[in-house]
């Protein structure tokens, strides 16, 4: 029995000094990342200002930045404005040799950052943003993971509103190709080189829901642009939106062909029923045009004729013949009693 209990409280002991050497060892892991931020990153050992080398820690080569996004939501296409409103994932990566560290055999498996002046950033821009703004809440959206072998992955949410000319000649049964547009503000070809990353670049959230429009494709390019100070680097996501035609056909079409069956019913009233037969000319087409107008106010005013405008001119047409029928018929019938009477 004496023995017994001997053996347990060894073993009691044994598991305390384990768990203790196991604590350590985690406390010890946790200040080897703290030395190899300070190794890789300390004062007068790492330049932020200065751009990575090119491949193989080639001098003369540009620095490669493999970009890729995540599209989180498409709030907005103003038709008026010709804009668009994005909130999405966006994500850099490149390889800089200055940031090489020891994994400390595998267990080390990245650092992460949250500031991202501490490393050289790609200067990249987006050409065709109106407004943007990052997300803060609760905490800045964003992070830097460095690995062992020097590569730096650079994440962020932001929310965009970017310009997307659209034409609107078959509106509203028409298609519109909105770009966003990625550039090197300062950077030229021979030091920076934008690259979509391989294996599904742009990605988009499921079920995405779209007001009026329905997102049928996207498409990913290149759009490197030259200027007098040299080529630069640029990129491109064109997203194919298809319109809705259920709701312009309940709110307009709908409406229009029973404003013109109504200003038909005036050839169904005796010719003489003047006030009623002026009236429901009148009345109609005032209607016709004050909807017409409500279409118009909604677009831009462009300088062409879009599927839309002939729609109601032809319906406007209807209504305004309707009208001018009855006076003739009028004209014509008073013309025949007077002759008659003569």
């Amino acid at each position: 029995m004496g023995t017994g209990h001997f053996f347990w409280v060894i073993f009691y002991f044994a598991s305390l000094c384990s768990a203790s050497l196991a604590n350590n060892a985690k406390i010890n892991f946790r200040e080897k990342e703290k030395k190899v931020l300070d190794q890789i990153l300390g004062a007068g050992k790492y330049d932020a200002r200065i751009r990575p080398s090119g491949i193989n820690g080639t001098e003369n080569l540009p620095t490669y930045v493999y970009v890729n996004m995540f599209l989180r939501s498409i709030s907005k296409i103003d038709d008026y404005k010709m804009e668009y409103s994005v909130q999405l994932t966006f994500r850099e990566q490149w390889t800089d040799e200055r940031l090489k560290f020891d994994d400390i055999q595998g267990r080390l498996k990245y650092l992460t950052l949250t500031e991202a002046n501490r490393v050289w950033m790609p200067d990249l821009f987006f050409s065709n943003e109106k407004e943007g703004h990052f997300h803060n809440i609760i905490m800045p959206n964003v992070y830097i993971r460095i690995f062992p072998n020097g590569s730096v992955l650079y994440s962020i949410r932001i929310s965009l509103t970017l310009a997307c000319p659209m034409n609107l000649k078959l509106y509203p049964l028409d298609r519109q190709i909105c770009s966003l547009r990625m550039a090197s503000y300062g950077w030229t070809t021979n030091d920076l080189v934008f690259l979509w990353k391989e294996g599904d670049p742009v990605q988009v959230v499921k079920n995405l829901h779209l007001p009026r429009f329905t997102l049928e494709k996207f498409l990913t390019d290149y759009c490197n642009s030259k200027t007098n100070t040299g080529e630069y680097s640029c990129l491109k996501v064109d997203l194919l939106f298809k319109r809705e035609f259920s709701y312009y056909l309940i709110q307009i079409y709908i409406p229009c062909c029973m404003l013109v069956i109504v200003s038909w019913v005036s050839f169904w009233l005796d010719q003489g029923a003047v006030p009623a037969r002026v009236s429901l000319g009148v009345t109609t087409l005032l209607t016709m045009a004050t909807q017409t107008s409500g279409i118009n106010a909604s677009l831009p005013p462009v300088s062409y004729t879009k599927a839309i405008d002939v729609w109601t001119g032809v319906c406007l047409t209807f209504v305004f013949g309707a009208l001018l029928e009855f006076a003739l018929v009028n004209y014509a019938s008073r013309s025949g009693s007077n002759k008659a009477s003569n």
